[in-house]
């Protein structure tokens, strides 16, 4: 409930700055918060849909993905734009929409995409602030072998993708197969996990380096590749000393 109404809040202090910039293009100020309104039904949805083109691992879908939801969201705001000034003209102020100019900057699609950019990013890293300070503890409910499994995260060791399956390894010992993309499981998982491979998702609290591009998990050998190295070499504890170290 904390993080829901963080986000809540985020969104309507977001509203209020952006209404006093568009105080800028000769609106008071009430006016240009409820313009302001105008871009948040699009930024809302920009920052739903990029975090999940992120789970498509196809590249060329990725940017397709990405261009559409773009372009989608642009033309919401530029609608939503052109509506709420005839709401204002010709409803609320009872002047001819036919004199009426929109302001040169609403009309600019870079003005536009930056406050959409914004906006978006900004939620995106609130969310994932949230997720670390706020880690959420609900179970993790999936399909295996048309069976539903239900497991703690803190039970889950690694996750392990193998072509079309990814498995799911459990500190009891049992194994899961399951159909839901590596990096969907990366995002499903959240903070407590890292990714060390574009094969390999591993719990932090059971991972171990053991070697430069070696990662123990319950006496199981992980891989780490050259993507992740970095990452993994400053987040996990290390068995051994490295070479720059001597």
């Amino acid at each position: 409930m904390k993080k829901v109404f963080i986000i809540v809040a985020y969104w309507l202090v977001a509203i209020f700055l952006t209404g006093v910039l568009l105080t800028s293009l000769d609106y008071d100020l009430g006016q240009a918060i409820l313009m302001s309104l105008s871009f948040l039904p699009a930024a809302m949805a920009l920052a739903f849909l990029l975090p999940k083109v992120e789970q498509t691992k196809n590249k060329k879908k990725q940017l397709a993905d990405t261009i559409c939801i773009i372009l989608g969201v642009m033309m919401m705001t530029f609608l939503l734009i052109y509506l709420w000034q005839f709401i204002f003209i010709t409803f609320i102020y009872g002047e001819d929409y036919s004199k009426w100019t929109l302001p040169a900057m609403l009309g600019n699609p870079v003005f536009v995409a930056a406050i959409l950019a914004i906006l978006a990013y900004g939620n995106y890293l609130l969310v994932k602030w949230l997720d670390r300070k706020y880690p959420t503890d609900y179970p993790v409910t999936f399909t295996s072998d048309y069976k539903k499994i239900t497991l703690k995260k803190e039970d889950i060791l690694y996750v392990e993708s193998r072509d079309s399956e990814v498995w799911i390894f459990a500190r009891d010992g049992q194994s899961y197969r399951n159909k839901t993309g590596i990096s969907q499981w990366e995002n499903l998982l959240g903070p407590g996990f890292l990714r060390v491979h574009r094969a390999f998702l591993v719990n932090l609290t059971d991972a171990t380096l053991t070697a430069p591009d070696v990662i123990t998990v319950a006496g199981q050998s992980i891989p780490v590749s050259r993507k992740y190295k970095d990452t993994v070499k400053s987040i996990l504890p290390a068995t051994f000393i490295f070479p720059e170290q001597i």
